[in-house]
């Protein structure tokens, strides 16, 4: 399929809506092989029609003026798709692609005819297999009522029907590095209607998912307002040209991400020390909102030491944020609870192409089970240990419909029947017992060496999910606590074989649950503690405060 895009913007490939009009074209390919060309208009000579009709009469089906419209022109014609790109000009086409329209004039014929719409002029050239788009955004909330001059305009030169048109609210957004998330999911909507539109029409409910704004309209007004300044030109009591402050207007534009309903019933001040551009800014998160304070700062609940081009780059996501933390790029003091749910705190909400169950967690209860069965059980009554260790390992798959399995449940599988098989066979507990905690180390301490550790597994649930394995920080904590358990595990065995020759051999594995509750309270404690520690550390400017 040859597509051929006029790109009406005068940014030319900065564009907003050629972002749009690329995914749209890249799901038309996912299904047929296609061949995309695209116009920059504005960097093509166009003259203005002159209404002389020449092209009717004198040269028919060819202008008196000589530029680049009549290549144009041959390129309509060898297509097969003719897509109109453009954002929103006063409510109707930027003016050199209007020029463009213009100058179509050739491709019709004198006559008039009459038609449901009235009348018109017939074409020149045979075009019925041809296909035609119009894609554009504008810089309102919503393209309702903003396009109706447009619409009317393409309906008369294509008819009611003729032609596939998605327009866009809220477009200087798909600018916005913070957002990117959101837009790209936006973009993968527009890909799907390209596959559609492919299939013959857009359907009704990606219609209806493109409909959906991008941000909430308040969200989006503030944006636009911190974008040019306006905030900052209000609270000086200015009216006139005011020379926007970049650091403030991009931290006025990450506070109107807050999410009110993340407030968590305590207030949070959020405080910015920009290091390369020397200013200090706070974002006061509460109930009802969101307020952004430029002085008289209030004690803060979070601290962020950052280079503002540093922060730039991490919304943007140009930058791993908690790899540049692992290097020292940036410092955190205080709460690092916030940054932990930082996208639930600041973000926008999802529009999912497909509704999708919820995807299966981990559960580290599923892995130990086993293994706490036999150690308490087999110390009281080896037989029956033995058999509630196989019933344990029987009942995992059942427990494993519900929960995300991983590798672990599989060796523990393996590892507990090794050990629940020779107890009911007479093999004396005072081997099996000590075996299974050194089997049960060695499980843990032998992925401290590999780029998970087994920890890492599951306590993902508590965060971003297997996002986290991309976290520096997250697997140098979990690496830690890893070789803590492992290491406890090794030096089990010893102890729980000298406590079997006594006459306490049957408490042997209540006693041996002392110490796994000790450390599991210090694993509490350090994933919270070590994070915050570490993002901390190396804080050489962060004393610097603008009052």
């Amino acid at each position: 399929m040859k597509i051929l895009v006029f790109n009406g913007s005068p940014k030319g490939e900065r564009s907003n809506t050629l972002q749009l009009t690329k995914a749209f074209c890249a799901g038309i390919a996912q299904a047929e092989q296609t061949q995309v060309e695209i116009v920059p208009v504005y960097q093509r000579e166009i003259k203005d029609c002159r209404g002389c009709f020449r092209c009717w009469s004198s040269t028919p089906g060819e202008c008196c003026q000589q530029d680049d419209m009549e290549e144009l022109i041959g390129k309509i014609l060898e297509a097969d798709l003719v897509i109109w790109s453009f954002p929103l000009y006063y409510f109707s086409l930027p003016s050199r692609l209007k020029a463009l329209m213009d100058r179509l004039l050739p491709m019709n014929l004198p006559f008039m005819t009459r038609n449901a719409d009235g009348g018109g002029h017939p074409s020149r050239y045979d075009i019925s297999g041809k296909r035609y788009a119009v894609i554009s955004t504008c810089g309102f909330y919503t393209p309702q009522g903003n396009y109706d001059a447009v619409k009317a305009q393409f309906d008369r030169i294509y008819g009611k029907g003729g032609y596939t048109a998605l327009y866009c609210g809220e477009g200087e957004l798909f600018r916005v590095p913070e957002l990117q998330k959101r837009t790209r999911e936006y973009l993968d909507i527009v890909c799907r209607a390209g596959r559609e539109f492919h299939a013959g029409a857009v359907t009704a409910r990606t219609r209806e998912l493109l409909s959906q704004l991008l941000v909430p309209r308040d969200v989006f007004e503030e944006m636009a307002d911190a974008d040019w300044g306006i905030q900052a030109a209000r609270s000086a009591g200015k009216t006139g040209d005011v020379t926007p402050d970049v650091s403030l207007n991009f931290t006025r534009q990450m506070a109107a991400l807050y999410k009110k309903e993340a407030w968590g019933g305590k207030d949070r001040v959020v405080e910015f020390y920009y290091t390369d551009a020397d200013k200090t800014y706070q974002i006061l998160l509460q109930k009802e909102g969101h307020q952004v304070l430029t002085e008289n700062f209030l004690p803060y609940t979070t601290r962020i030491v950052t280079p503002l081009a540093l922060w730039q780059k991490i919304a943007a996501e140009e930058i791993n944020g908690r790899k540049a933390m692992m290097e020292h790029q940036y410092t955190v003091q205080g709460d690092f609870e916030l940054m932990l749910h930082w996208d639930e705190i600041f973000g926008v909400g999802s529009t999912q192409v497909q509704p999708s169950l919820p995807a299966k967690k981990t559960n580290m209860s599923l892995m130990l089970a086993p293994w706490i069965t036999i150690w308490v059980l087999l110390a009281i009554h080896p037989v029956w240990g033995g058999v509630a260790g196989i019933l344990a390992v029987a009942a995992l798959p059942l427990a494993l419909l519900k929960w995300k399995p991983t590798v672990f449940e599989g060796i523990t599988a393996l590892a507990v029947t090794g050990i629940s098989l020779p107890a009911l066979y007479g093999i004396p507990i005072t081997l099996l017992l000590p075996l299974s905690y050194l089997l049960f180390g060695l499980m843990w301490l032998g992925t401290v060496f590999c780029r998970l550790p087994l920890s890492a597994y599951y306590s993902i649930n508590s965060y971003r999910g297997e996002q986290e394995w991309e976290n520096p920080l997250f697997l140098r904590t979990n690496r830690i606590l890893t070789a803590c358990w492992g290491a406890l595990y090794l030096v089990t065995p010893a102890w729980t074989y000298f406590l079997l020759l006594t006459p306490f051999a049957p408490w042997a594995g209540a006693v041996n649950s002392a110490l796994p509750m000790l450390l599991g309270m210090f694993t509490a404690w350090y994933q919270k503690w070590y994070p915050a520690h570490y993002a901390s550390r190396g804080a050489k400017s962060g004393e610097k405060r603008d009052n």
